[in-house]
């Protein structure tokens, strides 16, 4: 999400220590803590209100497909994929080698189950 590698967390660790100092690191990272496990749970309520508020019909609903990356993924490009949603990787399996997407209905020629 934020693309932290170890080396950026650390450059941070020791700005923090510099800026709030070893007393007072401790008592920033619990409430730092504290404040994320809140949100977490917030987020959680709020998913199961929706949940509830839209009734059974909408049970098999993931709210991760609301998304737009992944609502295009799903409704735009299931019709490349021949109506299946396929993985998350489903828009490069149907690119050609420059990296253009295929025409709907157009195949690739190594597409192996082209028959």
């Amino acid at each position: 999400m934020f693309d932290l590698s170890i080396g950026k967390i650390l450059i941070l660790a020791v700005i923090a220590l510099v800026i709030f100092g070893p007393k007072e690191l401790p008592k920033m990272a619990s409430q730092a803590g504290r404040a994320l496990r809140d949100l977490r749970r917030i987020a959680e309520g709020a998913k199961n209100d929706l949940r509830e508020g839209l009734g059974p019909e909408f049970a098999d609903l993931e709210l991760e497909d609301l998304h737009p990356k992944r609502f295009v993924q799903k409704h735009l490009f299931a019709d490349l994929n021949g109506g299946h949603t396929g993985t998350a990787n489903a828009p490069a399996a149907h690119s050609r080698a420059n990296g253009s997407l295929l025409a709907p209905g157009e195949r690739a020629p190594y597409d192996t189950d082209a028959t």
